[in-house]
């Protein structure tokens, strides 16, 4: 149930962070209140993960995915085009949450 609490916060957060650059600096309605909705529900449904996640694990998932899935928004929605570099960082963090996931003891499997 963790994994599943923690995929909706994942998205939740995107989504949120996603509205605050439609936001404009909060001066469009819309947007503004989803990134206040988004960022609620998301840290909630975090705080559940917590109860039996060790935070570092948690929180390697949340920024490591979230960072992923911004920039595939960032991609599609808003046309930013990451160069070499970015596209090597973000599979090196995709790496990251495979390597705790598929070898660590400390994850909760």
């Amino acid at each position: 149930m963790a994994f599943l609490f923690l995929a909706l916060a994942i998205v939740a957060e995107v989504i949120a962070t996603s509205a605050l650059k439609a936001s404009a600096g909060f001066t469009r309605l819309w947007p503004s209140v989803a990134v206040v909705i988004g960022y609620g529900l998301a840290f909630y449904l975090l705080a559940l993960v917590l109860r039996s996640m060790p935070v570092g694990i948690a929180y390697a998932f949340w920024a490591g995915l979230g960072i992923v899935l911004v920039t595939l928004v960032g991609i599609v929605v808003y046309g930013e085009k990451p160069d070499l570099p970015a596209l090597l960082g973000l599979a090196m963090i995709v790496g990251g949450v495979v390597v705790i996931q598929v070898f660590s003891s400390v994850s909760s499997h």
